[in-house]
């Protein structure tokens, strides 16, 4: 046999290994999300098409359009379990995408995500439309300051602080809000100058003893003063 055809034989011995080498690793990739049973879900069981060639998996995917080689656009949702996420490019194709994101993103079904992919590689590197979470869990003390400038939190559906402790030190506080409801095993308030309490009624209940000490106590009504109880006890 001559060099030439020795070397012919071996590229094309080396093509085969490639082959059944890329086979098993798309069977390893995609063949570990398992059954699901919602039919988001299947599109991880039904296996991805190959770049340039027909779908893999059930005969019924035989006539599916194969995936681009490159690709950089929106990609929807369709299934998300664990760490594996898939989701539907717009010609029906569906992938499995890795999350590429600065911040560490939970994508939900239905987001539409920005997807950049080549050959069987897809990563999202963009949320264009999500109803997902944003988790940002840093180890130790953190800090975050505004420097020369106001810091601001907001949320369209609320603010929540959780904490064993929480300390504020400000030079003046203001709260507007429309109800406040306050609840605490015990409350202790010290003011230094002034405690001025200005409202429309006022109504207290205390199911126990009311102690009020006073070096000098005014009460004026402009109508009725009603003391009711079984003892009244002056001086």
């Amino acid at each position: 046999m001559s060099m030439g055809a020795m070397k012919e034989s071996d590229r094309a011995a080396a093509v085969r290994v490639d082959a059944a080498a890329g086979e098993e690793h798309a069977l390893r990739t995609y063949g570990a999300y398992g059954a699901h049973g919602s039919r988001g879900a299947d599109v991880l069981r039904i296996g991805l098409p190959r770049a340039g060639g027909a779908a893999a998996g059930d005969a019924g995917q035989e006539g599916a359009a194969a995936l681009p080689r490159e690709y950089l656009g929106p990609g929807r949702v369709t299934a998300v379990e664990g760490g594996a996420i898939a989701v539907e490019l717009p010609g029906g194709q569906p992938v499995a995408v890795e999350m590429a994101l600065a911040l560490p993103y939970e994508p939900a079904v239905g987001d539409t995500l920005l997807v950049i992919g080549r050959e069987e590689r897809y990563y999202a590197i963009g949320v264009l439309h999500g109803a997902g979470r944003t988790v940002l869990s840093l180890q130790g003390d953190v800090a975050v300051h505004a420097r020369d400038g106001e810091l601001s939190l907001s949320g369209d559906k609320g603010v929540a602080i959780r904490g064993p402790e929480l300390e504020v030190e400000a030079g003046k506080i203001r709260m507007v809000a429309d109800a406040v409801v306050q609840r605490f095993t015990s409350m202790v308030q010290r003011v230094s100058a002034l405690l001025s309490v200005q409202a429309s009624e006022s109504h207290t209940v205390v199911e126990k003893t009311a102690f009020t000490k006073a070096k000098n106590a005014t009460i004026l009504t402009e109508e009725t003063v009603t003391v009711n109880g079984k003892q009244i006890l002056l001086g």
